[in-house]
């Protein structure tokens, strides 16, 4: 189960939004990652004075949590973060929506590109909402009890 369950998460994290993200001293803030899933990383475009990349410089112990129920997925990701200076993979990863942070665009000095190396996880991947609540009636109809509401369990990367 740990493979697909792998699997199902590297599906389902492409599709959720943000999370939040600490790391070291750094409490956790709101970040929008994007999955480098070929790489075995979650990738985030950040300032470099936040507590984050500061951290991050160290290679700080991180912890990414995702509630996602657009992608019905919900984890608990233990990892490293650290920086990366790389031209190449910050024009992959630059958008429309990072453009809005950073006043000279993709070229401010300002703008830290961070890598989280996942270690392990806690992963809960639902069925979906629909069938939750089917669920959650027929229970409550004959008086049985949930058993399956989707995959839940332990992933080491």
């Amino acid at each position: 189960m740990t493979d697909t369950l792998k699997n199902e998460f590297w599906d389902r994290i492409e599709k959720a939004g943000p999370g939040m993200l600490s790391a070291g001293d750094a409490q956790a803030v709101p970040m929008t990652h994007q999955s480098g899933r070929d790489e075995g990383a979650l990738w985030f475009i950040t300032a470099r004075d936040t507590a984050l990349a500061t951290a991050a410089k160290g290679g700080a112990q991180s912890q990414y949590l995702v509630a996602s129920d657009s992608a019905n997925l919900y984890a608990r990701i233990d990892g490293a973060l650290r920086t990366v200076t790389d031209k190449a993979k910050l024009d992959e990863l630059w958008s429309a929506f990072a453009a809005a942070w950073f006043e000279d665009g993709k070229h401010d000095p300002d703008v830290q590109l961070i890598r989280f190396e996942p270690a392990r996880a806690e992963v809960w991947a639902s069925d979906g909402t629909a069938s939750f609540l089917y669920k959650v009636a027929r229970a409550n109809v004959d008086g049985s009890k949930i058993t399956d509401a989707g995959q839940h369990g332990h992933v080491t990367f």
